[in-house]
């Protein structure tokens, strides 16, 4: 299971989604939360290339940081789009109390870890830690 201090680090400041296709993509996430499982969620509303890489190989790699500490971390997983479940109708709603119907939930991206890296500018700079 992820640490208390990387999971609070994913859960207080924006994530940056990176995908690949024919170029690399990465793009800033607000719709976002780690779940009980372990899993990392995003509420796809405007992501497009982000999906169509997603849905060509499945891969994707999630990085946070917090400002004021330097704290940061990477994971690199695999995305599953979905359109139905409680995840799924959670963003649907998010999407539509903030956008007022002007830009609907495309899907939740639901993401299993495989790795997880420091991303910190310090020693531990790269360390794979455990899952």
């Amino acid at each position: 299971m992820i640490a208390e201090n990387v999971k609070k680090v994913f859960e207080e400041n924006l994530w940056f989604l990176a995908t690949c296709g024919k170029e690399p993509n990465v793009v800033p996430a607000g719709f976002k939360c780690v779940t009980e499982d372990g899993k990392f969620a995003i509420g796809a509303v405007l992501l497009e290339t982000t999906l169509e890489n997603i849905k060509a190989n499945g891969k994707i790699a999630i990085a946070a940081a917090n400002p004021l500490t330097a704290e940061a971390y990477q994971i690199k997983g695999t995305a599953d789009l979905v359109t139905e479940g409680a995840v799924y109708e959670h963003y649907a709603k998010l999407a539509e109390d903030t956008f007022h119907g002007v830009h609907p939930a495309k899907c939740a991206v639901i993401v299993t870890p495989e790795k997880l890296i420091v991303a910190s500018p310090n020693g531990e700079n790269r360390k794979e830690l455990p899952l």
